[in-house]
């Protein structure tokens, strides 16, 4: 990556971030899915799997709990074996929230504001 491209990723990531942690899912998912576009290997793995869990929360919000259950899994799955991965992100912290989550989801457990999950930069 030259600079210019590496500095534009960064601002890009910030950016997905922030729309992510306010829960603004699809507009995260679409940044996201520009990251997703520039990079690969494992680095395209985990962005994809924040990808699903964004869409999971966007489905979630709107009433579609098997889907949401479902792609939050997926998500889970890509980025979990994957959390040395140096994206900027607290991705173990993340896959806690994401497992607690789940597990709330699969038993049909009332979700509140702190079930949400959140990217923590490092």
């Amino acid at each position: 990556m030259n600079e210019e491209s590496t500095k534009s990723y960064h601002e890009s990531l910030f950016i997905a971030l922030n729309l992510f942690n306010k829960h603004q899912w699809y507009e995260a998912h679409d940044a996201f899915e520009e990251i997703w576009n520039s990079v690969d290997g494992d680095e395209r793995q985990v962005i994809q799997g924040i990808l699903q869990v964004s869409v999971s929360q966007f489905h979630l919000s709107k009433g579609n709990l098997n889907g949401a259950t479902i792609l939050l899994g997926e998500g889970l799955g890509r980025i979990k074996t994957r959390t040395k991965i140096n994206l900027g992100i607290d991705l173990e912290l993340f896959c806690q929230c994401l497992e607690d989550l789940l597990r709330k989801l699969q038993y049909k457990e009332t979700l509140n504001e702190n079930d949400k999950p959140f990217l923590k930069p490092i």
